[in-house]
């Protein structure tokens, strides 16, 4: 009876504990709703005072100087009462918000207006929608979609594609049918937040990918999913490990990820390629794509990479990795870099044998 006793009681603590869950995703869930509501509420807001400004500022459109000055004296009346969220730069915020975003209705409730306040300082009007497309996909948040812009996500991803086929994949048009459109050469992992010094040890670094793993599989690109670490392959009596396991949905396959602290060579990529070549064997199914095989290293040669790999190859990358946030004109030399080699394989490709 006393075993009947406490196996009862123990139920009853399983279904109390059930029904406090329960509620409890009930009241997380509507404090969400609420939050998304106020965020999207406070977005219209800014958008209809932008509006008014716009309306008022184009009947003094004979004066050059109308619009400066009607947003400092507006700011004058409003600020005082209402806090600094109405002062001189979030009213021309807002006049440039209803610039860029005319129509109510195209305004993504997903998005909040901190997120619209950095979309609406791209120039680039393809380079905004593809911020603005990816946040939404990917329910990034204000601050994940600045470290996205601030990294050049957008520049990275045109180094190896076209400017159509990344906003494509974005606008979910299609889907990714090549490595080269999810992943980014070079990859900035700026938020390993490792200290400069002269080198790592490849176990270090491994390490603190895998602490900072939902990061990591951010910055590696569209539908990444972890699969393991150190993975351990027997060929006969010979041992080998694996660094990196992950799987694409996107591209139905396997991506098996060698990291290097130092400059590539052709045993690296060679030692990369039996690990790929072990993967479509014994672990790819028959509805899978081929494996994709990344090298991950601090200095790549493309040349190297060309002569050593197969023409048709379209499996193995290799991508330099930065552990800080590129500057602008070191994205631009990365540029002229891709476009240089571009045009030498375009030249090699058109010369006639000697």
């Amino acid at each position: 009876m006393a075993k009947r006793k406490d196996m009862m009681t123990d139920i009853g603590n399983l279904l109390r504990a059930s029904f406090v869950s329960d509620i409890q995703t009930i009241i997380d869930g509507a404090r969400r709703q609420a939050v998304r509501s106020v965020d999207f509420a406070r977005v219209q807001m800014y958008w209809s005072i932008g509006r008014r400004i716009f309306v008022e500022e184009q009947q003094g459109r004979d004066r050059a100087d109308y619009g400066s000055y009607l947003i400092r004296n507006l700011a004058k009346e409003i600020e005082p009462e209402y806090g600094s969220g109405f002062g001189i730069r979030q009213l021309e915020q807002s006049r440039q918000f209803y610039r860029l975003y005319p129509i109510a209705n195209t305004l993504r409730s997903q998005l909040n207006w901190s997120q619209y306040r950095k979309l609406i300082q791209i120039e680039d009007p393809c380079k905004r929608e593809y911020y603005e497309l990816e946040s939404v996909n990917n329910a990034w948040t204000a601050r994940e979609m600045i470290r996205q812009i601030n990294s050049q996500l957008y520049e990275r991803l045109l180094l190896s594609n076209d400017k159509e086929s990344v906003l494509a994949v974005a606008r979910n048009q299609r889907i990714p049918e090549k490595p080269q459109e999810i992943i980014k050469d070079p990859m900035v992992l700026e938020f390993l937040g490792l200290k400069r010094k002269a080198n790592y040890y490849e176990s270090e670094l491994e390490s603190s990918i895998i602490s900072h793993l939902e990061q990591f599989l951010m910055e590696m690109g569209k539908g990444f999913l972890f699969a393991a670490r150190q993975k351990r392959i027997m060929l006969e009596d010979d041992e080998f490990f694996v660094d990196l396991v992950l799987y694409n949905r996107l591209l139905k396959c396997f991506v098996v990820i060698e990291i290097k602290t130092g400059k590539l060579t052709h045993q690296d990529l060679g030692q990369l390629q039996m690990y790929v070549n072990y993967y479509d064997r014994c672990e790819k199914t028959s509805d899978e794509n081929a494996t994709i095989g990344i090298l991950l290293c601090t200095e790549k040669n493309d040349t190297l990479v060309r002569m050593t790999l197969p023409e048709d190859n379209k499996t193995i990358l290799a991508s330099q990795y930065e552990l800080y946030l590129p500057t602008q004109q070191q994205l631009i030399d990365e540029v002229e870099t891709v476009k240089l080699s571009f045009k030498e394989k375009d030249n090699q490709t058109l010369s006639p044998p000697q």
